[in-house]
């Protein structure tokens, strides 16, 4: 595997390489078995796969959520070059952003619901990295967990708006045995913090069996309850919404996708399943 920190570097060799297919799967790093699947997929698709890892200073409004943000860079270039990764793009800040630069994207209202009620300018953050990094790398493909759907919908309407010639590709959300859904941040879950991140699932998988017996708002509200019965449980949301456009499902929606997002002890985590 290639490992390049700088853009110069990075384009000069995806250059060299000619007429290719490649799919790119940008990371945060502390990669878990979700980001190799990712790389698994674009393997399958394209003749190169590029990843990078960079912990995007843009996207986080609580400094000290960056700050604690793991970055295990050794173990990830293990886990890259176990899975033939053929390129790792590793930049520094410095390398990615100048100083006082100005991003805004009108992405309408999906920067605002859900996620982006909790999260206010984590999208602008989003959309900016993911931008440069098309930018710099050109991929024919890009590849993106369902975990992160609001994400992958945010992105892809940057896609759009700005009309980059990209493929998106959402693959399904990898999990642990027990159903939890692998993530960096469960790394920072104690022991007792780890029982109880269950119940995102199990709330979930209970309103998708249920979801031709009830309505959508008392779904939403028994979900709820199950989520706040869990101890050290604090849920953010739970919502059955249109998988295209994040408003509240109805009887027109063709996709339909319930969200949650819960504080569970110190670590706030985030699930999704696909109903329709």
């Amino acid at each position: 595997m290639k490992i390049f920190s700088t853009k110069q570097d990075v384009q000069q060799y995806i250059a060299a390489l000619g007429n290719i297919r490649s799919g790119f799967v940008p990371t945060m790093g502390a990669l878990h078995e979700g980001h190799i699947s990712l790389i698994n997929q674009a393997k399958t698709d394209n003749d190169v796969v590029i990843c990078s890892i960079f912990v995007n200073p843009t996207q986080f409004n609580d400094p000290s959520d960056l700050e604690k943000y793991p970055r295990p860079i050794e173990a990830d270039i293990r886990k890259l070059e176990a899975a033939n990764c053929d390129i790792l793009f590793n930049p520094p800040v410095s390398e990615m952003y100048e100083n006082n630069e100005h991003w805004h994207l009108n992405i309408g209202q999906l920067e605002f619901l859900l996620e982006g009620e909790f999260r206010p300018g984590h999208y602008q953050g989003v959309t900016q990295v993911v931008y440069k990094l098309l930018d710099i790398i050109k991929p024919t493909s890009l590849y993106m967990g369902q975990k992160d759907y609001q994400q992958f919908m945010v992105v892809s309407r940057m896609v759009e708006l700005l009309n980059m010639p990209v493929k998106m590709v959402m693959c399904p959300i990898e999990r642990e045995p027990d159903g939890l859904a692998m993530s960096s941040r469960n790394i920072h879950l104690t022991a007792d913090d780890r029982k109880h991140s269950l119940v995102l699932s199990k709330a979930l998988n209970w309103v998708k069996q249920n979801f031709n017996i009830s309505s959508i708002a008392k779904l939403e509200e028994d979900a709820i309850d199950m989520l706040q019965a869990e101890p050290g449980v604090e849920p953010d949301y739970f919502e059955i919404a249109d998988g295209k456009t994040l408003l509240p499902a109805d009887e027109q929606s063709e996709t339909i996708v319930a969200l949650t997002a819960a504080k569970v002890g110190k670590t706030r985590l985030i699930d999704n399943v696909l109903i329709k």
